[in-house]
């Protein structure tokens, strides 16, 4: 469990600095804005055949609160105007989570 509040954990996520807002849409239906910290990381995999491919892994890092209660699989993530789908929402029990993603 996390030892900052939900204010201290926006403060490292603001707009300001690092983060980014998203648009966030349930596949049930409804809108919200999430504020968070894009990346889209590097990275080379060779699944043991030593033949590498390189290939991106987009995650958004938002706050759990601010994720709407009944965000889910395939739901839809905006940000900086490339769409994405929500794919896995790792929960980590300190009041953060990783949206990993999947670019339409």
């Amino acid at each position: 469990m996390g030892v900052e509040t939900e204010a201290d954990r926006l403060f490292m996520i603001n707009t300001t600095d690092f983060g980014t807002t998203a648009t966030y849409t349930l596949v049930a239906g409804g809108v919200s804005s999430v504020v968070g910290i894009f990346d889209n990381e590097y990275f080379e995999s060779d699944a043991n055949t030593n033949v590498g491919f390189v290939s991106t892994q987009p995650r958004f890092v938002c706050t759990s609160a601010s994720l709407p209660s009944t965000a889910g699989y395939n739901d839809t993530v905006v940000v900086n105007s490339a769409t994405y789908k929500v794919r896995v929402i790792q929960a980590d029990g300190t009041g953060m989570t990783t949206l990993i993603l999947e670019k339409q």
